[in-house]
């Protein structure tokens, strides 16, 4: 048997937390999200390195960890070595200190995008060392508590993917073991259309120069979510999306689909084709929502929730003291024209997206939540398609949302990062002055959400253990 094939994991020692050596090349948001969960695990062996400028800010920072110049010095001693870099970067970082890792280490990397991260792995390190990558699928100002966490022991013995279990047990992540294909297609179908329609939306708002928080069009029910959700998206860096994006093999089918439902959508809505429309829609509806086992689960978000959180007031939001009545809901009429198109895409291309939140993220879950509220609620999902086909005072924001689509679509299947760069700074810098505001509202909803997922769980335990 090869010594470095991908097996099962197995039970390995126990590792000794006050001699093993953790390094972290590439100390950003994520990278110090890991440092500091793991120092304060008791993982307090920890040597990082950024760019030669930070060197020093970096020792005045962390003088817990052991701050050295560059990968070279982080990769000769270590015995796991973590690459938290930027995705385009991954390759040209591998190969500068990749050959210096020493014999027998094992070697992980937190890129979105794995297809690139393995490849550079396989090109640039000494055939002696281990690889078991992963990835958590949330961003940094997340708690990954109960969040999920992708395993890919791709070239290493099940000690060694046992060993880095342990010490990424100090996330209290959902372990999920997957390959790295299967890893690029999930996160494909769970990521990418999803920061595309969030980006859409807020590219389409700043071409309106509408803040949707001032537009009754956008306050309340599913919009609290898609406005709170953007603004979080446009709050992060902007190449926290971009290698996802651009570097995804399996993402290009999705976006590209994506932008194609919008413009045939919105193209049946302008010549009012209205039994065209409604037979697209109910027949993608069909398909994404139809099976009885989707109609008989409860709703991924409450009623009440999604009324909840709103930038539209400044105070700490409260609870809803009643839900709104799901069959005579009181919204500003909407086309969600963002929504039908998802759902109109999942079926064009086939997907379930039931099958994937085995690995969601919290805008994944949350958007998944928006779309099936809106296609599982008969009243609400009327009024989107009347609102889609009569309402013209609507017509100019849509027409701008499919501008959008087209335009980030292109951006991305060109693979520009400047280009994607500069349309992500543009629109972040009209929401600059709220950007926190949807941080925390975000973060609000994530938490409210994640612990509502633990009380299930722990609900469907408490069951089976009768």
């Amino acid at each position: 048997m090869n010594p470095m094939s991908n097996g099962p994991a197995a039970a390995a020692a126990v590792v000794d937390k006050s001699t093993f050596e953790i390094g972290i090349i590439g100390m950003g948001d994520m990278g110090r999200l890991y440092a500091r969960r793991m120092y304060a695990a008791g993982w307090t062996k920890i040597n990082v390195c950024d760019l030669p400028d930070k060197t020093e800010a970096l020792r005045r920072e962390f003088p817990e960890y052991n701050v050295v110049d560059n990968g070279h010095l982080v990769s000769r001693r270590s015995d796991l070595v973590i690459y938290s870099v930027e995705a385009k970067f991954i390759a040209d970082v591998v190969k500068a200190y990749g050959p210096s890792t020493k014999v027998g280490a094992i070697v992980g990397g937190q890129t979105s995008v794995k297809a690139p991260e393995i490849a550079a792995f396989e090109a640039y390190l000494p055939a002696d060392v281990h690889i078991v990558t992963m990835h958590s699928m949330h961003g940094p100002n997340v708690s990954p508590r109960g969040q999920p966490l992708v395993l890919i022991p791709h070239r290493a013995t099940p000690a060694a993917a046992s060993t880095v279990e342990q010490v990424l047990a100090c996330l209290e992540s959902k372990l999920v073991r997957l390959s790295a294909a299967e890893h690029d297609r999930v996160t494909a179908d769970t990521q990418a259309v999803t920061h595309l329609a969030f980006k859409s939306m807020g590219s389409a708002w700043k071409t309106r120069t509408s803040y949707p928080w001032e537009d009754v069009t956008y306050v309340g029910g599913v919009d609290n979510v898609k406005v709170a959700m953007t603004l979080r998206i446009y709050s992060n860096k902007w190449h926290v999306y971009a290698g996802l994006a651009l570097l995804n093999p399996a993402a290009r089918r999705q976006i590209a689909q994506y932008a194609s439902s919008v413009e045939a959508l919105f193209a049946l809505m302008i010549t009012e084709n209205e039994a065209a429309f409604r037979a697209r829609v109910e027949a993608a509806a069909q398909f994404v929502f139809g099976d009885p086992a989707v109609k008989d689960r409860p709703l991924l978000l409450a009623d009440a929730l999604l009324d909840q959180y709103t930038l539209a007031q400044h105070d700490t939001p409260t609870p809803t003291p009643t839900a709104r009545p799901s069959t005579a809901p009181s919204m500003a009429r909407n086309s969600h024209l963002s929504l039908l198109a998802m759902v109109d895409c999942w079926h064009a291309l086939g997907i379930n997206p039931y099958q994937n939140l085995i690995c969601q993220t919290p805008p994944f879950r949350l958007w998944l939540g928006i779309v099936e509220y809106v296609f599982r609620t008969p009243a609400v999902l009327e009024a989107a398609v009347d609102a889609a086909l009569h309402c013209k005072e609507l017509r100019a924001d849509d027409l701008a949302f499919v501008a959008a689509a087209a335009g980030w679509a292109q951006t991305i299947l060109q693979g520009h990062f400047d280009s994607y760069q500069a349309r992500f700074e543009d629109t972040q810098a009209f929401f600059a002055d709220r950007l926190e505001d949807g941080r925390r509202v975000s973060a609000k909803i994530i938490e409210t959400v994640a612990a509502n997922m633990r009380a299930e769980e722990a609900a469907v335990a408490a069951g089976g253990a009768k």
